[in-house]
């Protein structure tokens, strides 16, 4: 299940940690895991991706306001 050079995730494809890790390295995206902080503990562990977005609300601590960030942004959850 090794791609090498991943430039995006699909939804409902599978991935390994260890790809998954090397995308966010290479890539400015965003990826929410459900097993907290453990993604990359286990490089062999397969993750499915649930959802993908392109943007995300974020607060800024600097303003008050609330931005838009157009960002991509990924939901895995280990299977």
């Amino acid at each position: 299940m090794s791609k090498p050079g991943l430039n995006t995730l699909k939804p409902g494809q599978h991935y390994l940690a260890k790809d998954l890790d090397s995308f966010i390295s290479s890539t400015d995206a965003v990826l929410l895991s459900s097993n907290d902080n453990q993604l990359f503990t286990e490089p062999e562990r397969e993750y499915k991706v649930m959802h993908e977005f392109t943007g995300f609300f974020e607060h800024s601590m600097e303003d008050g306001e609330k931005y838009f960030r157009e960002k991509k942004a990924y939901v895995v959850e280990k299977v």
